[in-house]
């Protein structure tokens, strides 16, 4: 299913990039005024413009739903296969040092030697 509105999403996106460069701009109209023939296409003077903006919109609305299904689709999933896919903590490696650390004394407590002699910390 991600893949399929993935694949709609892209083909929504170049489509609606052709229609927005096949539109005309605001000053384009006035070539009309003076004789530029755009009343005799194929879909009247203003014909054109207002199915190319319809398109535009419906195609837009396409590209807007996709995004925010797309946007779904990987707030939930589940797996973890993807460029920045994590290791759970089960399968990480474990680390553990090769030689326990000895223990530190504790500046309050008397450190009783070898000798079983008791010397103060030297601070």
């Amino acid at each position: 299913m991600e893949t399929l509105v993935l694949v709609v999403h892209v083909l929504s996106a170049l489509a609606l990039i052709g229609l927005v460069l096949l539109q005309h701009g605001k000053g384009a109209d006035m070539g009309a005024a003076f004789g530029g023939g755009a009343s005799g296409s194929l879909f009247g003077a203003t014909g054109s413009a207002n199915f190319l903006s319809r398109i535009t919109a419906i195609l837009a609305t396409i590209f807007f739903l996709t995004s925010l299904g797309l946007t779904w689709f990987s707030s939930h999933k589940t797996d973890s296969s993807g460029v920045m896919a994590t290791q759970p903590a089960s399968q990480a490696p474990a680390t553990t040092p090769a030689t326990a650390p000895a223990p530190v004394p504790v500046a309050d407590q008397p450190v009783v030697d070898a000798d079983s002699k008791v010397k103060d910390i030297p601070k």
